[in-house]
């Protein structure tokens, strides 16, 4: 709700993107959400990835951080609700304390969408963006059938900050 005032009170263009699925609570009922914001969910000073997702990959994320911390790797996670403007200094800070690797991950093409901001973003900063996005004609499923399928759910981001943090 509160990004949607931000919206309504924003000259110029502004993009809503709602999921279906029926998702935890997050945020507390009077959290700002300004435009050209991020907020980071998990982070350490022994973090090896900054995950950044939004929506119900969010979610994944943060299931995929637990699974990790079980097993002694840390992972940053920032909630990207906000992709254009992008939250990039948020995100650089947090990728400068995890080695510049950064996994998006989104429930979208890999073109124009989160991690296409993001690399574009940070690149230049030496930035190494690493992209879970839907590759694929899309189909219809049930949620976590479809999150599994095309590797955007929280065993594809444990798998993939796994590989990462071992390089």
């Amino acid at each position: 709700m509160k990004l949607m005032e931000e919206m309504a009170a924003h000259k110029g263009i502004a993009f809503l993107r709602t999921s279906r699925p029926k998702t935890p609570v997050l945020y507390n009922n009077d959290e700002k959400f300004p435009i050209g914001g991020a907020k980071i969910l998990r982070q350490s000073t022994e973090d090896k990835v900054t995950v950044v997702a939004a929506g119900v990959t969010l979610y994944e994320a943060l299931k995929a951080a637990d699974t990790l911390k079980n097993e002694g790797i840390g992972i940053t996670v920032i909630d990207a609700y906000s992709i254009k403007p992008l939250a990039k200094d948020l995100i650089r800070a947090a990728a400068q304390k995890t080695k510049n690797v950064v996994v998006t991950v989104e429930d979208h093409y890999p073109e124009g969408g989160l991690g296409d901001a993001v690399a574009g973003e940070l690149s230049v900063d030496g930035v190494k963006v690493h992209k879970l996005a839907v590759y694929e004609l899309p189909h219809s499923g049930k949620p976590e059938e479809l999150l599994a399928k095309y590797k955007i759910d929280a065993a594809a981001i444990v798998e993939t900050v796994k590989r990462l943090a071992s390089a």
